[in-house]
């Protein structure tokens, strides 16, 4: 029989990689635990719906990528292909909105989309992400990117450069659509297939496909910097006063325009080397989305907020050092005595420590080669004198030492050499 393989673009992380992960996970709690963040977790099935309303039926996204499927019931559902949606469809309906002003939100998890798999892209992928709900900005904003910058860079980013825009809103968007709309109308022919449908239904996503004819013809598309009504364009000038205020590198750039429906006023991309992702390159993005909550059935509500995929950040990461040696491996010098390894292992754990043992019955020399590779720090010997003793042998494998230490002990000085923890 062949083999079972994982499904094409949904990969396994083995516990080899782990480390690294967590690495990205416990810095960004830690860090958006600090400007005010709380975790939110969402399903990964939602209704299909949610995402059509919210990204667009005019999407990639919805058109082409989205794992959907109708369940036994008949309901329409779809495994999440990103985190805002859920987040504000979970704030809509715990009306999360009556409860404080102001909400800032994070989140982890496993998104979908059936696109083409390639280096740092898979069809399940991992993303973190925060949301930021009643501030219309554009302090927040700037707050937000600044928390953004500060992460990307204690994970390994290097040359962080931020890129902003503004889609304004309301009559800015109308103003620039117009404009748009006269500049590709002569092109059409030229556009793809895909820019000619949607240049009547959305033409900013012509500006944004990936197409390379719809790309050389977008370059010479009008700004929509220069059509920025009044109160867009104050909202734009005050986001970067205050990036420059906080020291934030940035750069504006009038192409940024998103491949998503809902966003508004401030957009960004934060761009970056390091690690495997070599050349400076795009890391990462988000922007305001002030019409969203109320378009999905919740009251008025400016929000702002960004997502990152996980496996992206692994790739600006150099390699980290090996692990410091933790724990604890217990051997035993004969089969007979495993009965007393798994007690003492017992012990230990009820201690608080984290403890490992062998008991196949190998030679001490071969689990002591397995303790090596788990990177134990102290090493436990139980050989008939230690049992006859009321003892075991302590190796301690950073210092380099060995004592025998009584048995009713052995918890206690083992949490002094640990430093209190394993």
């Amino acid at each position: 029989m062949q083999p079972l393989r994982a499904v094409k673009g949904m990969n396994d992380v083995l516990p080899g990689d782990v480390a690294r992960w967590r690495r990205v996970e416990q810095t960004f709690e830690r860090i958006s635990a600090g400007y005010g963040f709380e975790e939110v977790r969402t399903p990964i099935v939602e209704p299909t719906a949610l995402f059509v309303r919210s990204i667009g039926d005019t999407t990639d996204i919805v058109e082409k990528e989205m794992y959907s499927f109708v369940d036994k019931g008949k309901d329409a559902l779809t495994l999440r292909p990103e985190g805002t949606a859920s987040a504000v469809r979970a704030f809509i309906q715990h009306t999360v909105y009556a409860r404080s002003p102001v909400t800032k939100w994070s989140y982890k998890g496993p998104m979908y989309r059936r696109e083409r798999p390639a280096k740092g892209r898979y069809r399940q992928f991992y993303q973190l992400g925060a949301e930021v709900f009643g501030d219309p900005g554009p302090h927040v904003d700037a707050e937000l990117i600044e928390m953004l910058v500060r992460f990307l860079t204690e994970l390994g980013a290097r040359d962080v450069e931020v890129r902003i825009n503004s889609l304004g809103s309301g009559e800015t968007r109308k103003r620039y659509r117009d404009a748009l709309v006269a500049y590709l109308t002569p092109h059409k022919e030229a556009l793809s297939a895909d820019s000619q449908r949607r240049l009547d239904l959305n033409p900013l996503r012509v500006i944004d496909s990936k197409a390379p004819q719809d790309q050389e013809i977008a370059r010479g598309a009008p700004s929509i910097l220069d059509h920025l009504g009044d109160d867009d364009r104050v909202h734009f000038d005050e986001l970067r006063a205050s990036l420059e205020a906080l020291g934030v590198p940035h750069v504006v750039d009038h192409t940024i325009v998103r491949g998503l429906d809902y966003y508004s006023r401030t957009l960004f991309e934060v761009k970056g080397r390091g690690g495997q992702l070599g050349a400076q390159d795009t890391i990462c993005g988000g922007g305001r989305y002030d019409r969203l909550v109320e378009e999905l059935g919740g009251p008025t509500t400016p929000a702002i907020g960004f997502a990152i995929g996980i496996e992206r950040l692994l790739m600006i990461m150099d390699d980290a050092p090996a692990a410091d040696r933790q724990g604890i491996f217990v051997l035993s010098a004969s089969p007979e005595l495993r009965r007393d390894a798994l007690v003492l292992l017992r012990d230990l754990r009820a201690g608080g420590l984290m403890a490992d043992g062998d008991f196949r019955g190998n030679s001490l020399k071969s689990q002591m080669r397995r303790a090596d590779k788990a990177r134990a720090a102290l090493v436990m010997i139980l050989g008939e004198d230690e049992i006859a003793q009321k003892s075991v042998q302590v190796r301690d494998l950073q210092a380099k030492s060995q004592e025998a230490v009584p048995r009713d002990a052995i918890v206690a000085h083992a949490l002094g050499a640990l430093g209190g923890a394993a």
